[in-house]
């Protein structure tokens, strides 16, 4: 099962300065798992120590933000787009 990764600059260098990545898994959270597994360090800059995503990421399934599908449990099929977009704050 190929999954798209779109990572952020920000996180580029944990991902060896690849802008797209490939992954598995069947769920978010699960893939999040792989990602550790094939860049490992990555995994702290994505889920704080409960191993939730942490507040300042925001998850897409397919243009679809994970806290309005099923957060981490979101399933995933073969195909699927992820992307990882750091919040953006400003006043």
């Amino acid at each position: 099962m190929a999954i798209k990764v779109l990572v952020p600059t920000m996180l580029q260098k944990e991902t060896n300065n690849q802008p797209v990545v490939e992954c598995s898994g069947s769920s978010v959270n699960e893939l999040l798992d792989t990602l550790e597994k094939t860049f490992p360090g990555i995994k702290g800059r994505l889920r704080d120590e409960e191993g939730t995503p942490r507040k300042f990421l925001n998850l897409y399934v397919n243009s679809e933000d994970i806290r309005f599908l099923e957060g981490t449990k979101t399933a995933l099929k073969d195909g699927d787009e992820i992307s990882i977009v750091p919040a953006v704050a400003g006043g």
